[in-house]
């Protein structure tokens, strides 16, 4: 039988005990020291050397159902961090799925923690491949996945926009294969910056594709291109948004990525992948190569079927020719037959012609009688019916006009100057024209002031406006 324990005693533990022997039940529990644990990064930070973080886990609706802080000390963070870069390409930062080895710890003052002392990158690495298989099946989901790939390309793809990191051996390498075609095709590449490796990969190369889709007409088509490097160099183009950018863009995009053996999301969506940025420029070289075939064979089957035709044309002119006599005599001697029916024919018809000719005129000459006669009676009667209308007409009118002349007198008299000054109003002129504006006379100026009886004439001693009033 064990004696009474630390935390049995009447009076309780301070918090301080009970971290303490937390602490050490923690420490003596194999299970939690020395653990590989499954878990994603989140708030990664380095402070003082150390490297600080969360270690969360969440389901597959995205909610935490786990959270453990965690860190890496000074001693043994930059040896993880050149181990995980290696295999990886990339930094132990936050949103990484790892797989991480580490004992559990209880702080008197800090709590509960996890010491990381181990990383196992290729479980990361395998968690990059998953990535990929995730956007892939998205961008299939969003019907996309198809579309720059079912894009014609030219027959002659000359106009090159070219991604690519400026000064990068892969660059020079695809325009040093260019200008070294042994037919001399002649490209013209112009190269669209962009950064080809690490975090600012995708936004960097999206900012490329949409310069140049502000002058989409001038493109046959897009390279991406990027040396070789180690393989995690390239994780920068496993992006969702980058990829959604390739697969719809409206050029088709020709895409020369790391070595042969490297695969990334691009190369599965994009409208042709070949293995380096020289295989690249072989390709263009070699599609240039076949419409310059196709040319010169067209042009061969031009120049044989034109020299056929003229061969074959100057055979049946050669037999218009010789029928030409023939066919004159036949031609002259039917003409002669027709002329001669013709001849016959004319007095004939000459004869009919005058015939109905003169019926008709015999029928047209008493149309005419007939309207004439028509007209004269018709004339007659409105002539007599327009006296008529006059006559009644007339009085009407002069009255009508009467009234109207009483009314505009009267109307002139009510509105004459007279009138107006008889109810109080007066007129003032200057040289004989109406004053309407104070602002137009001068002091000094003359004025006549006319009123019903009489006027007066005055000179301007001050002037004022409206506004001045």
């Amino acid at each position: 039988m064990t004696g009474p324990s630390l935390f049995d005693a009447p009076a309780g533990v301070s918090l301080r005990e009970f971290t303490v022997a937390l602490g050490n039940a923690i420490r003596t529990q194999p299970s939690l020291q020395g653990a590989w644990v499954r878990a994603e990064l989140s708030d990664v930070r380095y402070t003082g050397g150390h490297c600080y973080m969360e270690l969360v886990e969440k389901d597959e609706r995205g909610a935490t159902v786990a959270k453990l802080r965690a860190n890496i000390w000074a001693s043994t963070v930059q040896g993880l961090r050149r181990k995980f870069y290696g295999v990886t390409g990339r930094d132990i930062a936050s949103g990484m799925k790892v797989l991480v080895k580490g004992s559990a710890t209880c702080h008197q003052v800090y709590g509960l923690s996890f010491n990381i002392v181990d990383i196992d990158p290729s479980y990361t690495l395998g968690d990059m491949e998953r990535l990929r298989r995730e956007i892939l099946m998205r961008l299939q989901r969003e019907g996309v996945i198809g579309y720059n790939k079912s894009l014609t390309l030219p027959p002659a793809p000359q106009r090159l926009a070219v991604i690519s990191a400026p000064g990068a051996a892969g660059y020079g390498d695809f325009i040093s294969q260019l200008d070294s075609s042994p037919e001399g095709f002649v490209f013209y590449p112009v190269l669209f910056p962009a950064v080809m490796q690490g975090e600012r990969t995708s936004e960097s190369v999206r900012a490329a594709l949409d310069l140049i889709e502000m002058s989409v007409d001038v493109w046959d088509c897009v390279v991406i291109i990027r040396g070789g490097g180690a393989t995690t160099d390239l994780n920068g183009f496993d992006d969702y948004d980058l990829a959604r950018r390739v697969a719809t863009y409206p050029l088709p995009v020709l895409v020369g990525i790391g070595h042969e053996r490297d695969r990334t999301v691009l190369d599965e969506i994009a409208h042709t992948r070949l293995k380096t940025p020289t295989a690249v420029a072989n390709f263009l070289i070699d599609t240039l190569r076949q419409a310059n075939f196709r040319a010169a064979a067209a042009a061969d089957a031009i120049m044989h079927y034109v020299a056929d035709r003229i061969a074959g044309e100057k055979q049946r002119l050669a037999n218009c020719w010789a029928l030409l006599p023939t066919l004159v005599r036949g031609a002259l001697q039917g003409e002669m037959r027709h002329l001669d029916s013709m001849t016959s024919a004319v007095p004939m018809a000459v004869g009919a012609r005058l015939a109905s000719g003169r019926a008709a005129l015999k029928s047209y000459a008493t149309m005419v009688d007939t309207l004439a006669r028509q007209k004269t009676a018709i004339a007659s009667a409105w002539l007599y019916d327009a006296q008529a209308r006059l006559r009644h007409s007339v009085p009407r009118i002069i009255d009508d006009a009467r009234t109207r002349l009483d009314s505009y007198e009267r109307l002139v008299r009510a509105l004459s100057p007279d009138n107006t000054l008889r109810r109080g109003y007066s007129l003032t002129t200057v040289d004989g024209h109406a004053v309407t504006d104070a602002a137009s006379l001068c002091p000094g100026q003359s004025m006549v002031t006319r009123f019903a009886q009489g006027r007066v004439t005055s000179v301007v001693a001050d002037v004022a406006s409206v506004s001045d009033m």
